[in-house]
């Protein structure tokens, strides 16, 4: 039994390399990913041109695909005037075809296999130039992948097998020794485990000699700060550049603001008695004007209520003509009557007359069993919707109409402490539309500020009036409010939408060839809603990516 276990023992160093002889995936890989094509560019202050080709053959017919860009913007013009000769070979016929709407397409062939240069002239809505292409190479083809061989070239005194078989005899030969010796087995065992332990720990060391499954040794992950987004791209995204300038720059601070009525922007009608309505003279959405009827209400009058108003009316009546024969006749003999009691009948006479007036004007004419009723509009405006018909009942304090006035519109801000400051050294305030198609900036005037504060947020509200707001604006809209302040610095600015987020640290896309970009963190100062200041990584001049800096950031971070 115990030879037995002295024989596992020993073959237990030869299953150990079977490890070495496992494969961990390619022995080679692809190295850096070549060209595959073939560029070359020309820039000047106006114009940006990028020729892209595949290999050209000498003396056969070459194609070549011209992109033509505005410099400062990159955006692409889709109309321009071109004449390209070959600079250093005038008899070489180059042709010249639109084949979309930014690119052209330039033919010829090439007769030698060298480098030719290309002689641009152009003209557009941009102005006329001239640019010269270099190093358009005819004959040179790609350059093809290079194979990089992941593990050392390994000999046979250095193979696992070969310690293996050695490791191997060696065991054998010390059990056919200890086994002639039958005295103090036990110590031969470990004697022979200890003689077998080098080899196994070799072979395990040497099994992952220079290997690094989890990628130890493999190069690190980082992306490079430089990056090629080819010009088709370029031109789909719509991404667009403009250059970094040094500028006065007013810090302006946003806040939230909700569109409310003015007191005389907004009314509502309603029913004062319980009727039906008998005529409607205005529609949904409809212009009125202040005092025009809007609807006719009949109330129904019943026989004790009409008896009570005949009884009233009866009861005025005589109480006005008392009042005035007793007034004319102290009149007429003025100069002997008491001058009290000309004073008490005039009084008298006066307040007789104003209580029929009263009761004329509440009833008119209605003194049978029905009363009409008119409602008109206190206020200039519009119709809002409604859902009354002729014949519907309505009852007493019942809303019929809703009407507004976008003439004049005011804001309501909730204003922090820190921005209420700035409502004190303010040089102008200013909002913008909702409407996509309207770039229109009102103005807007401080009403009145905050009486009070939120005791939820610590919030102020401060009203504002929009200035001419020509109706641009509805009530109950969310709108920007920007407040920019009288402090200007002159620092160098950027478009804030330039400015993207990497990794939780602002950046910008900078261009430095048609179709090389390179990413700069910057440290950001003062900003308002159109423009940062930049106080480190950028510097003026530069062309950095204004429209397309969400599209450059997915590029940059799946390269």
């Amino acid at each position: 039994m115990i030879q037995r276990l002295f024989v596992l023992l020993l073959l237990i160093p030869s299953f150990i390399f079977a490890h070495n002889g496992e494969d961990h995936g390619d022995a080679k890989k692809e190295g850096s990913k070549p060209a595959t094509y073939f560029s070359s560019e020309a820039a000047s202050e106006i114009y940006e041109l990028l020729v892209k080709y595949q290999p050209l053959q000498p003396g056969k017919p070459s194609v070549l695909k011209l992109f033509i860009s505005d410099f400062t913007t990159n955006s692409p013009l889709d109309s321009a005037n071109l004449q390209i000769t070959v600079s250093d070979n005038p008899n070489i016929k180059l042709s010249v075809r639109k084949i979309d709407k930014d690119v052209y397409e330039v033919s010829g062939i090439f007769t030698e296999k060298k480098s030719y240069n290309l002689t641009v002239n152009i003209n557009s809505k941009l102005g006329p130039d001239l640019l010269l292409i270099s190093n358009i190479e005819v004959g040179k083809e790609l350059e093809k992948p290079t194979i990089v061989d992941v593990h050392p070239i390994s000999h046979w005194y250095t193979s696992n097998w070969f310690f293996g078989i050695i490791g191997l005899l060696l065991g054998l030969f010390l059990m056919f020794f200890v086994m002639k010796k039958t005295n103090r087995k036990v110590a031969a065992s470990i004697i022979i485990l200890l003689c077998l332990l080098p080899t196994a720990t070799y072979n395990t060391a040497s099994a992952h000699n220079g290997e690094e499954e989890g990628g130890g040794n493999k190069s690190g992950g980082s992306l490079s700060n430089n990056f090629i987004v080819e010009k088709e791209s370029q031109f789909l995204f719509g991404i667009l550049t403009t250059k970094i300038q040094t500028g006065n720059l007013s810090q302006s601070t946003q806040v939230l603001g909700t569109l409310i009525p003015s007191p005389q922007g907004r009314a509502v009608v309603q029913s004062p008695q319980t009727g039906k309505i008998v005529s409607l003279k205005v529609a949904v959405g409809q212009s009125v004007a202040a005092g025009q009827v809007l609807a006719v209400i009949e109330q129904q009058v019943d026989a004790g209520t009409q008896i009570n108003i005949l009884s009233q009316k009866n009861t005025l009546d005589a109480e006005f003509n008392a009042a005035k024969a007793q007034y004319d006749r102290l009149k007429a003999i003025e100069d002997i009557a008491a001058k009290k009691d000309v004073t008490e009948a005039k009084a008298r006479y006066e307040t007789a007359l104003k209580n029929k007036q009263l009761f004329s004007s509440n009833t008119g004419s209605n003194i049978g069993n029905t009363k009409t009723i008119l409602l008109t509009s206190p206020i200039t405006g519009v119709v809002g919707t409604f859902n009354y018909a002729i014949g519907a009942v309505v009852n007493t304090g019942e809303t019929l109409f809703d009407i507004t006035n976008l003439d004049k519109v005011l804001v309501e801000a909730q204003v922090f402490a820190n921005d209420a400051l700035q409502l004190k050294n303010t040089e102008k305030i200013t909002v913008n539309s909702n409407i996509q198609n309207d770039t229109t900036t009102y103005r807007l005037k401080l009403v009145s500020t905050a009486q009070s504060v939120n005791g939820s947020n610590q919030s102020q509200k401060v009203i504002f009036e929009i200035i001419n707001p020509k109706a641009q604006f509805k009530i109950g809209e969310n709108i920007t409010i920007n407040i920019f302040s009288k402090n200007v610095s002159t620092q160098v600015i950027v478009p804030t939408d330039a400015i993207a987020e990497i990794n939780g640290k602002p950046a910008v896309f900078v261009k430095d060839k048609a179709e090389r970009y390179s990413i700069s963190y910057i440290n950001k100062g003062s900003s308002n809603s159109k423009f940062t200041t930049i106080l480190k990584g950028a510097e003026e001049g530069e062309r950095v990516v204004t429209i397309g800096a969400y599209q450059m950031k997915t590029i940059y971070l799946n390269q």
